[in-house]
């Protein structure tokens, strides 16, 4: 199993989202956390899969410099792609109504870049899922921003709560990806990594 054959290794995970602690909880591994912390932008010329992937890469470059070789790094960064546009976190009530708008009634792409590093190595990938959400109400929007204070959220939302029991109609792709971490490639990242099976 892969929780027995990481068992040599400090692992650290370089983000403060407790839904990415939630889901490395339950895949049985043991690790510690390390807040890095980056501007969210990355370059402009980044779009989609490229800037996920370069935002987690930077989380976890932070770390390299004290890493043992007996340490590996997971960090992950999640953005939302809607109509053509970056939804990152946002800034306040009203930016956060303007994104729910945005997704409400359409699909949009989450993409995760992940980036689990060592002492002398790096690996870099990343994962997409499409979400369609029906149309929302301005009241739904509302209740939703007024009670789950979404403004630690790509997108403005989490799928995992209200707004994703009465919003999501369609999934297409991993569902973890959408809560921040697309666990079954970073399972079988960790697998090669360890030399456990294939």
């Amino acid at each position: 199993m892969l929780a027995d054959s990481l068992n040599r290794y400090r692992i650290i995970l370089a983000s403060g989202s407790p839904r990415r602690k939630q889901l490395l909880e339950e895949m049985g591994l043991k690790f510690e956390v390390i807040i890095t912390s980056i501007p969210e932008e990355g370059p402009p010329e980044l779009e989609g899969r490229e800037l996920a992937m370069h935002l987690a890469a930077e989380k976890a470059r932070i770390l390299k410099p004290g890493l043992k070789k007996t340490d590996i790094v997971i960090a992950a960064d999640t953005i939302v792609w809607c109509n053509n546009m970056l939804l990152g976190k946002p800034v306040g009530t009203d930016e956060a109504a303007e994104m729910l708008r945005c997704i409400s009634g359409r699909t949009h792409e989450v993409i995760t870049g992940v980036c689990i590093m060592t002492s002398d190595k790096e690996i870099l990938f990343s994962d997409s899922t499409k979400v369609t959400f029906g149309k929302l109400t301005d009241e739904e929007i509302h209740y939703y921003i007024d009670n789950y204070k979404p403004y630690d959220k790509a997108g403005a939302y989490g799928i995992q709560e209200w707004i994703g029991y009465i919003g999501c109609s369609r999934i297409e792709g991993s569902y973890f990806n959408v809560m921040g971490l697309p666990v079954q490639r970073l399972y079988r990242e960790l697998q090669r990594l360890a030399g456990g099976e294939r």
